[in-house]
């Protein structure tokens, strides 16, 4: 009797234990899975950064980018780097399409610009939007071969190229790549061409600043309507190219973008 008592309380520890085990399996399980969870988040987080070795922050992440040309629809392209007509004679690393990328908030922000110049009988003409980084490197290491100036006649005729990189035509990171800074132009739609703002677009040279007075009284003019434009609708200027503006409250004022200038980048991306 004392035998068949004594089995019986084994019995019933054994099951006690089995059931805390499990009860506490489920906890632990439950624990993993929350863990789980925020190291997911976390990485999902920093998905595509990565850091340069002076402390930069690139990106891969195209998601909160445009077509230009979709969310504006008014504009004309003229994408240069895609081409070899620019300063480096070449096709410039990172340009797989003829086509424009740019933050939406910055799209938003030109899109008023171009309503704006419509209804005066203009169209914004496109040289560049979002630069990869890739791109900039490019610019840089073609900077420091001093026997390819194939472009020097057209694009910097009066400077060497071992000036390009001191003096701020070039630089290794551009704002650019940030995703919120264009390169534009004025069309003329009475006329069909583009205004003539006395000067062309990524020339080096003094002829280049906003406020120079070496130009015809017209050719000023012009430029202060694209200028006066982009001011009026959040942009800012630089004081080297008439052609240069960036969104003044830019969403990424420290990120540089890496990935390629492509329609498949931001496929799928809503306007």
């Amino acid at each position: 009797m004392k035998k068949n008592w004594m089995s019986k309380v084994a019995i019933l520890l054994v099951t006690v234990f089995v059931i805390g085990s499990l009860a506490g399996c489920g906890k632990s399980s439950g624990s993993t899975t929350n863990s789980t969870t925020a190291n997911s988040s976390e990485t999902n987080a920093t998905q595509g950064i990565t850091y340069t070795e002076d402390g930069k922050k690139l990106s891969s992440d195209a998601s909160d980018f445009v077509l230009l040309s979709e969310a504006v629809p008014d504009v004309i392209l003229e994408i240069r780097y895609y081409s070899t007509y620019n300063f480096v004679g070449d096709r410039i690393d990172g340009y797989e399409e003829p086509v424009a990328l740019i933050t939406k908030k910055a799209a938003a922000a030109l899109k008023e610009v171009s309503d704006e110049v419509v209804a005066k009988g203009y169209r914004l003409k496109i040289y560049d939007a979002y630069r990869p980084q890739k791109a900039v490197t490019n610019f840089v290491n073609w900077s420091k071969d001093p026997k390819d100036a194939r472009m020097k006649a057209y694009f910097y005729p009066a400077l060497e190229k071992d000036v390009l990189f001191p003096q701020g035509y070039i630089a290794e990171y551009s704002g650019h790549s940030r995703g919120s800074t264009v390169d534009l132009t004025l069309f003329d739609m009475n006329t069909g061409k583009e205004l003539d703002m006395g000067g062309t677009f990524d020339f080096f040279g003094e002829e280049s600043h906003p406020d120079y007075k070496n130009i015809t009284e017209q050719q000023y003019a012009n430029r202060m309507i694209l200028r006066d434009a982009m001011l009026s609708h959040g942009f800012e200027p630089v004081d080297t190219e008439w052609w240069h503006f960036t969104l003044k409250d830019e969403p990424y004022p420290d990120t540089y973008f890496t990935f390629p200038v492509n329609s498949d980048a931001v496929k799928g991306n809503d306007v």
